[in-house]
């Protein structure tokens, strides 16, 4: 990428010029903003998997009176899940845009970029939206395991107490 670069008079170090500043700035949150906000959701949820299957493992059914306190307790904490599950992949199609964008600034500034470097960067815009997908792929499959095992553990208490 190239960048139009001043030399400050009295350091004699180069400057950014504005633009591309706030270019630089916004390869910089694609990088590690979106695919790090991305990286804490996946950590989230697999932090919250854990927990859920800890707790199922332990869970004596037979402490509870009636189903719905059951349900509610079985339930704690899995519309994180589902909710990573359900936008992952507008955190990572954010990211997708503003690379797009940054390849297009690119382009414009640069009027004898190749091919190779556009391909090359919407091909690396496109990598947020891979990651967001993957992140609620995960999310999904494992909101699906523990709702399961939700069901199956109130179908359990039903049987245990005649209903």
């Amino acid at each position: 990428m190239q960048r139009r670069m001043e030399k400050n008079k009295e350091t004699g170090k180069r400057i950014i010029g504005g633009r591309d500043l706030l270019m630089n700035l916004l390869s910089n949150f694609i990088d590690y903003g979106i695919v790090g906000i991305l990286l804490v959701l996946s950590i989230v949820v697999v932090a919250i998997a854990m927990e859920r299957y800890s707790f199922y493992r332990k869970l004596d059914i037979k402490d509870f009176k009636d189903i719905k306190s059951l349900e509610l307790t079985l339930t704690k904490k899995l519309f994180v899940i589902a909710s990573v599950g359900a936008n992952a992949p507008y955190v990572g199609l954010l990211g997708t845009v503003l690379g797009i964008m940054l390849t297009f600034y690119n382009m414009g500034t640069d009027a004898a970029m190749d091919t190779g470097k556009i391909m090359t960067g919407l091909a690396l815009a496109l990598k947020a939206t891979a990651v967001g997908l993957i992140v609620a792929l995960v999310a999904v499959v494992i909101y699906n395991a523990l709702l399961r095992r939700v069901k199956v553990l109130m179908l359990e208490w039903e049987i245990a107490n005649g209903r």
